[in-house]
């Protein structure tokens, strides 16, 4: 991938990574996606208007109306969405990100039939490394859900047995939610946290390897390159994800993954079967309900001295700046995230030693982007508050050990 400009611009579309199961664009399809990226980029410029606009007219309006300072998001929230400003900047926002979605949209369903008929065929190559179970259901809390506005989200059928959720997410959500920031094939986030792994823990060394919710693979393709040597594996409950995942890490060359479709909160894999359980960016998309069977299951399927780790966006309690909590909160009102805000009013340590983990044995650090050449990839937070804050992650965890240990 070239390099990005001084200002951070997004990298143009036609830079995605392609590969054999991808969705083909037109120059005027590219161009669009390159215009979404721009309006993205535009928006995190103009983010910091919202602070601009607290400060000289909600924060003082607030006071006036409660008789003293907000004492949480949720009252800076009830402000901020009656001024001009944030009313202006949101509406903006929330079109872009529904334009995204109708322009990957269009570019799939084009092609939908050629995009199946080339995904079967790269599934027939290794059919036993692709497992469905028509028995799996879809949980309530994300059939009702179109996550981050993604029409139908993960697991719904244009035709039967087809990959569009999967191509969808691929050619227009990913490479445009993250702004090109993470890499061609958008596995910043799988680098990055594989890469610390390998850096930090070098004696550590899974066998096995399960991603709960992995959807495409995109972030589960950078550990099976990082350790070819491990028996590497990708859960989602939406089938259209995961036949288009197998087909993808097929087309990009890879033999030690393989997919299922499973329920996170019921994983049919024995006690202790792999060395590393991971999820990404996926936690924040559960119910309060499901999340802690779900991390349950993680630490029964762990190994013993094996790691589970949790990718997600900082907490927004991780900051007392009541504007820049409400700022990160945007997306639970606006993008169709209404779990995120159930997961930040958790205490995830707490949620970890509920499922079993001792509390001495939990982890926690700061985490970039990585792209294939090893640098590191971020794209400006259109969320926050200050315009060039760079996308971090915070990873949360534990090891599994022995009560004796």
């Amino acid at each position: 991938m070239s390099k990005t400009s001084p200002d951070h611009s997004p990298p143009p579309f036609t830079e995605i990574g392609y590969h054999a199961a991808a969705a083909t664009t037109s120059h005027d399809e590219a161009a669009r996606f390159n215009f979404i990226g721009g309006v993205y980029r535009q928006l995190a410029k103009l983010a910091p208007g919202n602070r601009t606009a607290y400060s000289a007219r909600v924060a003082p309006k607030l006071k006036q109306d409660l008789g003293r300072a907000p004492a949480d998001r949720h009252e800076v929230h009830r402000g901020m969405k009656r001024d001009p400003f944030w009313q202006w900047w949101s509406a903006l926002r929330r079109n872009n990100m529904e334009y995204r979605w109708a322009a990957g949209r269009s570019v799939v369903l084009r092609q939908l039939d050629a995009l199946n008929a080339r995904v079967a065929a790269l599934n027939a190559v290794a059919p036993d490394r692709l497992k469905l179970d028509a028995s799996v259901k879809t949980p309530v809390y994300i059939a009702s859900v179109d996550n981050h506005l993604m029409p139908g989200s993960y697991q719904t059928e244009v035709l039967p047995g087809d990959a569009f959720a999967g191509a969808n997410y691929d050619c227009g959500g990913l490479f445009l939610s993250t702004v090109g920031f993470f890499g061609p094939y958008s596995d910043g986030a799988g680098r990055g946290l594989a890469g610390w792994i390998k850096d930090n823990l070098p004696d550590f060394k899974p066998r096995r390897i399960l991603e709960i919710g992995c959807t495409v693979g995109h972030t589960l393709l950078p550990f099976a390159e990082l350790f070819p040597e491990a028996e590497v594996v990708g859960v989602d409950v939406g089938a259209p994800v995961l036949r288009y995942a197998h087909a993808r890490a097929t087309a990009l060359g890879f033999t030690n993954v393989s997919f299922a479709q499973m329920d996170g909160e019921a994983l049919s894999f024995p006690d202790g079967h792999f060395d590393l359980v991971f999820t990404s960016m996926f936690l924040h998309e559960t119910s309060g309900k499901a999340l802690p069977r779900i991390l349950r299951e993680c630490h029964r399927v762990l190994a013993m001295d094996g790691l589970n780790l949790h990718l997600e966006l900082p907490a927004f309690h991780e900051t007392s700046d009541l504007i820049e909590q409400c700022m990160r909160e945007w997306d639970c009102y606006y993008n169709s995230e209404p779990f995120w805000r159930t997961l930040n009013d958790m205490n995830l340590g707490d949620q970890l030693t509920a499922a079993g983990f001792a509390r001495a044995d939990l982890v926690s650090f700061g985490l970039d982007a990585r792209r294939a050449d090893g640098s590191l990839g971020g794209a400006p937070m259109a969320n926050a508050s200050a315009a060039k804050r760079r996308q971090t992650w915070t990873i949360s965890g534990a090891w599994k050990r022995s009560p004796s240990a």
